[in-house]
Protein backbone atom coordinates (compact mmCIF):
# COMPACT_ATOMS: atom_id res chain seq x y z
CA UNK A 1 0.00 0.00 0.00
CA UNK A 2 1.55 3.11 -1.45
CA UNK A 3 1.20 6.67 0.92
CA UNK A 4 1.93 10.31 0.33
CA UNK A 5 5.62 11.24 -0.07
CA UNK A 6 7.11 14.66 0.29
CA UNK A 7 8.77 15.35 -3.29
CA UNK A 8 12.08 15.03 -1.32
CA UNK A 9 11.06 11.53 -0.31
CA UNK A 10 10.16 10.71 -3.72
CA UNK A 11 13.34 11.62 -5.26
CA UNK A 12 15.48 9.73 -2.43
CA UNK A 13 13.10 6.73 -3.55
CA UNK A 14 13.93 7.01 -6.71
CA UNK A 15 17.57 7.58 -6.68
CA UNK A 16 18.27 4.47 -4.02
CA UNK A 17 16.16 2.19 -6.63
CA UNK A 18 18.28 3.59 -9.65
CA UNK A 19 21.37 2.63 -7.28
CA UNK A 20 23.27 -0.47 -7.96
CA UNK A 21 24.16 -1.79 -4.53
CA UNK A 22 21.52 -0.16 -2.73
CA UNK A 23 18.85 -3.21 -2.21
CA UNK A 24 15.32 -2.63 -2.40
CA UNK A 25 15.00 -4.32 1.71
CA UNK A 26 16.67 -0.88 2.19
CA UNK A 27 14.01 1.10 0.64
CA UNK A 28 11.86 -0.80 2.33
CA UNK A 29 13.22 -0.72 5.90
CA UNK A 30 13.72 3.61 5.16
CA UNK A 31 10.16 3.96 3.86
CA UNK A 32 8.05 1.11 4.86
CA UNK A 33 7.03 0.19 1.29
CA UNK A 34 7.52 -3.05 -0.99
CA UNK A 35 9.18 -3.58 -4.03
CA UNK A 36 5.93 -4.15 -5.96
CA UNK A 37 5.40 -0.46 -4.52
CA UNK A 38 8.84 1.01 -5.58
CA UNK A 39 7.80 -0.56 -8.73
CA UNK A 40 4.64 1.16 -8.70
CA UNK A 41 6.32 4.86 -8.08
CA UNK A 42 9.11 4.28 -10.75
CA UNK A 43 6.62 3.77 -13.39
CA UNK A 44 4.23 6.49 -11.92
CA UNK A 45 7.46 9.30 -11.33
CA UNK A 46 9.45 8.29 -14.73
CA UNK A 47 8.75 8.48 -18.62
CA UNK A 48 8.02 5.69 -19.67
CA UNK A 49 11.77 4.72 -21.48
CA UNK A 50 13.11 5.71 -18.75
CA UNK A 51 11.48 3.01 -16.68
CA UNK A 52 11.76 0.31 -19.16
CA UNK A 53 15.33 0.87 -18.86
CA UNK A 54 15.49 0.66 -15.46
CA UNK A 55 13.33 -2.62 -14.77
CA UNK A 56 15.63 -4.34 -17.61
CA UNK A 57 18.71 -2.77 -15.65
CA UNK A 58 17.21 -4.55 -12.00
CA UNK A 59 15.25 -7.43 -13.16
CA UNK A 60 17.55 -10.29 -11.86
CA UNK A 61 20.11 -8.00 -10.75
CA UNK A 62 21.75 -9.63 -7.45
CA UNK A 63 22.45 -6.62 -5.60
CA UNK A 64 19.21 -5.40 -5.81
CA UNK A 65 17.80 -8.35 -3.61
CA UNK A 66 19.59 -8.95 -0.22
CA UNK A 67 18.65 -12.85 -0.21
CA UNK A 68 20.97 -12.93 -3.91
CA UNK A 69 23.93 -10.67 -2.65
CA UNK A 70 27.12 -12.83 -2.31
CA UNK A 71 28.92 -12.83 1.68
CA UNK A 72 31.01 -10.21 0.13
CA UNK A 73 28.15 -7.52 -0.25
CA UNK A 74 27.10 -7.05 3.73
CA UNK A 75 26.06 -3.95 3.87
CA UNK A 76 23.77 -1.18 1.74
CA UNK A 77 24.71 1.71 3.15
CA UNK A 78 27.09 3.91 1.06
CA UNK A 79 30.12 5.62 2.35
CA UNK A 80 28.22 8.72 0.52
CA UNK A 81 25.38 8.00 3.59
CA UNK A 82 27.71 8.68 6.52
CA UNK A 83 25.24 10.78 7.58
CA UNK A 84 21.98 9.82 7.04
CA UNK A 85 20.13 7.48 9.41
CA UNK A 86 16.81 6.48 8.62
CA UNK A 87 16.81 8.80 5.79
CA UNK A 88 16.80 11.95 8.16
CA UNK A 89 20.30 14.14 8.18
CA UNK A 90 22.11 13.87 11.25
CA UNK A 91 23.69 16.59 13.47
CA UNK A 92 27.28 16.77 12.05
Amino acid sequence: MERDFTERELDRIIEMAWEDRTPFEAIEFQFNISEDDVIKIMQRELKPSSFRMWRARVQGRKTKHFKLRGDGVNTFKSKQQKHISQNKLSKR
